[in-house]
């Protein structure tokens, strides 16, 4: 039983593992791939996706899925983009983290306390919010008029002692949210929700409220990705965020996070981002069209989950 339960955890992990190898021959013939340049550069190009996957993380452990990050993101760019004009940065940042938590707040309302499918819902969200954000808009994006002056600019393009700090950003976050769900009580209830939610509830658990407190992290951490996105670019459009949510799930499904619920880490996720990242980066130093990318984000995405339920399965088998 027992090597047939580790068979199974290395099959879960042989997505991981067959990307890796791919890297380390690419790198044989790409040597600026692991350059000091290029690897600041991808760390932080993933800083951006990795703070989104560190609240998605709560909610895929919880057993349910966030597919509206990628319009919640595009939202509170252009929302932080235009107050941070018409009134001043700090307005800015705070209505933008004000934008996520809302949106995180009507997520987990509807999948946490009227039950609805996640899937659904968030889908819905993705169509809302984007709506929203062109309602807001009129359309056109939105811009920082003097970026050289403005000193927001230091959160996406800033450097301490050499290190961008969307990085110093992206650790500093995952170990916060890393400690609340692996040595709180909240961190421990999300597991049990996600592995099993009717023992969790007669184990007096409240599964409402965890479902949405989850949910209001994916906005929180979402709206902070949208600080570092805006700051970087020192504008925002419409669809800055499209594609995210696939990207995020891929790099959180990529690092061991079950789909299923109730198994996951934060830094697992972060990893997974960081390879996707990697990958990405590999295929354009090639040469390779920009679409290739969005092939194989699906082809580990299919892969992953492949590979997680299969795993889910044996060990139900194997126990």
């Amino acid at each position: 039983m027992m090597e047939r339960l580790m068979r199974i955890e290395i099959g879960r992990f042989a997505v991981v593992a067959i990307l890796i190898l791919a890297l380390v021959i690419a790198a044989l013939f790409l040597p600026r791939l692991l350059s000091s340049n290029n690897v600041l550069q991808v760390l932080r190009q993933a800083s951006i996706p990795g703070v989104i996957a560190i609240g998605v993380t709560f909610v895929v452990i919880s057993g349910r899925l966030d597919l509206s990050v990628g319009s919640m993101l595009s939202l509170c760019s252009v929302v932080l983009i235009t107050v941070h004009e018409s009134v001043s940065p700090v307005a800015g940042i705070l209505a933008a983290l004000a934008v996520g938590l809302a949106a995180g707040g009507v997520n987990g309302i509807l999948v946490g306390y009227l039950g609805l499918n996640s899937l659904i819902t968030t889908l819905g969200m993705l169509s809302l919010l984007q709506g929203i954000a062109l309602v807001y808009t009129g359309g056109q994006n939105a811009l920082i008029a003097a970026p050289s002056e403005a000193w927001f600019s230091v959160f996406g393009r800033g450097f301490l002692s050499g290190i961008p700090v969307p990085v110093i950003v992206l650790f500093v976050l995952g170990t916060v949210m890393s400690l609340l769900l692996t040595r709180t009580v909240f961190g421990r209830r999300v597991f049990a929700v996600g592995a099993n939610p009717v023992a969790a509830r007669h184990s007096a658990v409240p599964v409402r409220s965890v479902i949405f407190t989850a949910y209001l992290i994916s906005g929180l951490m979402t709206a902070c990705a949208a600080i570092l996105l805006s700051s970087r670019v020192m504008a925002a459009r419409l669809d800055s965020g499209s594609g995210y949510e696939l990207t995020v799930l891929a790099g959180i499904i990529l690092g061991g996070t079950s789909l299923l619920g109730g198994s996951g880490g934060i830094w697992r996720a972060i990893f997974g981002i960081v390879v996707l990242a990697f990958i990405q980066n590999a295929l354009l130093l090639m040469g390779l069209p920009y679409y290739i990318q969005w092939l194989v984000t699906w082809t580990v995405i299919i892969g992953a989950v492949s590979a997680d339920v299969i795993g889910k399965r044996g060990k139900v088998f194997a126990s």
